[in-house]
């Protein structure tokens, strides 16, 4: 089992940028599919953007296309997530996943249920 811890997050005004990061160890981190998710109190946990094993392919939200971007440093077992032009409508507690099953697929791989290990989640706050 991967062991997750994010970081990154705060309060920030709209407009601004924030880069997330993820934390990875307990197995091999580039085995790994790693996705981002979010959640408002009250809301459905949604995806926002996942990257392949090597790094080499992404995939996105729609909500937040062109404004975030995943990246990944296996050396460092580490994923990010750079958060720019940010809404009040992204604030969200923001989760890292890993998935070591099955294959990368867009659209696909927004799927939660085939993420097998969470981090706890950082908090993101736009102000308007």
């Amino acid at each position: 089992q991967v062991q997750l811890v994010e970081s990154g997050g705060e309060l920030v005004q709209a407009g601004g940028s924030l880069r997330l990061s993820c934390a990875g160890s307990g197995r091999i981190f580039s085995s790994n599919i790693m996705g981002w998710f979010r959640q408002d109190p009250g809301k459905e946990r949604e995806f926002v953007a996942a990257i392949s094993r090597s790094g080499d392919s992404t995939y996105y939200a729609e909500s937040v296309k062109g404004r975030f971007t995943v990246s990944r440093d296996n050396a460092k077992s580490t994923v990010y997530l750079q958060m720019n032009s940010l809404k009040p409508e992204d604030t969200a507690a923001y989760y890292c996943a890993a998935d070591k099953r099955w294959p990368w697929t867009p659209v696909l791989v927004a799927a939660e249920d085939r993420y097998d290990a969470w981090g706890q989640g950082t908090q993101v706050t736009v102000s308007s």
